[in-house]
């Protein structure tokens, strides 16, 4: 009898999560096309099924009795809030705006009821990394008049007002992250679920395998790949390990790879998956609101196609590069045999008809939404054609269980964020700590580069990579028009390196996700995806330096592109090769110090209206020169042996 319980309790809990994800689904797609709602009324709306799904899915039987009680609070706070927010911004007789700074005490109440409710939702599904900062924001906004002049003081606000602008208002929860996450990520999430129902990842697999197998490292080419391929229609760096990361990680272990460099690699391949056109990441929609001048969703997509094969390029040369330095034996006879597997061609067609009506649409002039929902109704007409690609009633309940994990973080992250990005904006440090951006500025473009760089490394060792990006681009966007950059460029400086948070310790989800399938310890395996990350991190500066990389071809034109993309090539092949110690055979270390030197020198910008700097030359050379002694040194080797 005891044991009928818990099995009891998960079928109530997984009819709860599918019926409020299927809920949400339907709110979302009808809301964004048809709307009915105000826009606070939709947010709150959207949020009052979401959070609820973060206690949900993190439900066990097991858990102690504090962890139910607190979780049991969070729900019923974030329920109760959501809910009375939504009442008053779409069905009472009047509405929180109106009455904004004359709340009562029964608002005041619901809205610190919401404020935690958001923070205990955040810490079960995300950790406790974002919801202690959103609460180290709120307490600076309480107690500002006590702060040193090196912390931004200010004259401090009460529990009313924190709760007015956190939570009832339009500034705080229900704000840009929220309105991103509802208006264009959510969807995406679900055509990502569907597209996985059809059985897109093992078209994704075993293309990947077809191409790649074979080959020296093939194994993790293979996982870089997938994970690319993969990355196109989720965005989402940790459902990218964790669908790919069950196949590849296996895979790469049995070809001589170790536990640490499979899930680190994994990571470093899921990490980029925000990059990829034409979903990309939540960060990418939030460009969408954040540039100024505003830029279409077309022309991010545009701008990410030639960064992301640089950084896949980055990568397939690290494992290839690491396979010949570490990796001895031939190809494993499991390679040989698994490359005769056939190409679920089906699946393809459906992965293949889902993409090119999403690009389609979108080229046509539709709008986000609108475009992913008719790519999501081609793809389930197009599924229905056969049976392998049919869903039935458990891949339709897969996929709302994959829609619950994707979009409940989401959610909550969205709500996290907002609670700061409302303190920010309440305490006015969104225009103090831009005015220090911009004295460093002041000595020159590359300080200030390096100074946002390192508050996104930093900010990123404990936040996902779209919060990480829309924290940045809030708090320095005052100057972004004042760096002589061309805007688009410096924002996807910042989101780059917002990206990288996923495989940035100590907090690195990626390859926290991929660590447990490796069965590996995580600090090792995320310093090992970190490692194969790293020569991608030199990749921003070219966003800046060449703005032409991404297709803003003011000035050069198409000449600038292929130079760009041409020594991007070669500075993540001069960096591999300096980072693994390996090119044509193993590499002492004046060599790879050498190899280091030319990388940065090839980076080196070029004057205004000019293709190449002469710093440029040198590094050309350079790269000449090594190439041509690691060559003849591998020739005088093999002589040798």
């Amino acid at each position: 009898m005891s044991e009928s319980v818990p099995r009891a309790s998960s079928g109530v809990r997984g009819a709860a999560i599918g019926v409020l994800t299927l809920l949400l689904t339907v709110f979302v797609l009808v809301e964004v096309n048809r709307p009915a709602l105000t826009p606070q009324a939709q947010l709150a709306a959207f949020a009052l099924c979401g959070l609820p799904l973060c206690f949900l899915i993190r439900v066990k039987p097991g858990d102690p009795w504090w962890r139910r009680g607190i979780d049991l609070l969070g729900f019923v706070s974030a329920v109760a809030g959501c809910a009375y927010v939504l009442y008053w911004s779409g069905f009472g007789p009047t509405t929180l705006g109106d009455r904004a700074g004359g709340e009562t005490g029964l608002d005041i109440a619901l809205g610190l009821l919401g404020l935690f409710g958001v923070l205990a939702a955040t810490a079960r599904v995300i950790g406790p990394a974002l919801p202690i900062l959103a609460g180290l924001f709120l307490l600076y906004a309480a107690i500002g008049p006590h702060l040193p002049e090196l912390l931004f003081p200010h004259r401090g606000y009460s529990l009313a007002r924190l709760a007015s602008q956190g939570f009832l208002q339009s500034q705080g929860v229900f704000g840009i992250a929220m309105k991103v996450m509802f208006a264009y990520v959510f969807l995406f999430v679900v055509f990502g679920a569907v597209l996985q129902a059809t059985g897109a990842i093992r078209f994704i697999t075993t293309s990947a395998r077809r191409l790649f197998l074979g080959t020296v490292g093939g194994a993790a080419k293979v996982s870089v790949v997938a994970n690319a391929m993969m990355g196109s229609l989720s965005g989402s760096a940790v459902a990218d390990a964790a669908t790919t990361g069950t196949v590849t990680i296996p895979l790469m272990r049995s070809t001589g790879f170790t536990a640490r460099a499979a899930a680190g690699i994994t990571a470093a391949a899921s990490s980029g998956a925000a990059l990829v056109p034409p979903v990309m990441g939540a960060a990418a929609y939030m460009m969408l609101e954040l540039v100024d001048p505003p830029v279409s969703y077309l022309q991010v997509v545009q701008a990410a196609i030639l960064p992301a094969l640089l950084y896949y390029v980055a990568l397939i040369a690290m494992v290839h590069l690491h396979a010949r330095r570490h990796l001895a034996t031939p190809a494993a006879e499991t390679e040989r045999e698994e490359q005769g597997e056939k190409v679920p061609l089906q699946a393809g067609i459906v992965f293949g008809v889902g993409l090119v009506s999403l690009v389609v649409a979108l080229i046509a002039g539709r709008t986000v939404f609108r475009a992913v929902s008719v790519a999501l109704l081609i793809v389930v007409l197009a599924s229905l054609w056969h049976r392998s690609t049919r869903p039935d009633l458990r891949k339709l309940l897969d996929a709302l269980g994959r829609i619950a994990q994707g979009a409940a973080p989401l959610v909550a992250a969205a709500g996290a964020v907002g609670i700061i990005l409302g303190m920010v904006t309440l305490t006015g440090l969104g225009t103090r700590f831009p005015a220090a951006v911009l004295s460093v500025a002041g000595e020159g473009l590359l300080p200030a580069l390096l100074l946002i760089m390192v508050g996104s490394v930093v900010l990123g060792m404990g936040l996902p990579s779209a919060v990480c990006y829309l924290l940045m681009a809030i708090l320095i966007g005052p100057v972004i028009g004042q760096l002589g950059m061309p805007p688009l460029s410096v924002h996807f400086f910042i989101f780059y390196f917002g990206m990288m948070s996923m495989v940035t310790p100590p907090v690195a989800l990626a390859a926290y996700t991929t660590a447990g399938i490796a069965n590996t310890p995580i600090i090792p395996a995320a310093l090992t995806a970190f490692r194969f990350a790293l020569a991608g991190f030199a990749l921003p500066y070219f966003f800046v330096f060449r703005p032409e990389l991404l297709l803003i071809l003011d000035g050069r034109g198409v000449s600038g592109a292929v130079v760009a993309f041409l020594l991007g090539s070669a500075v993540v092949l001069l960096l591999s090769a300096g980072i693994v110690g390996w090119l044509f055979g193993p590499l002492t270390a004046p060599v790879r110090a050498a190899a280091l030197t030319a990388a940065a020198l090839l980076l080196w910008p070029p004057a205004p209206g000019e293709l190449f700097a002469l710093a440029n030359l040198l590094g050309i050379a350079a790269l000449a020169a090594l190439v041509l002694y690691a060559y003849i040194g591998r020739r005088r080797s093999a002589a040798a042996t």
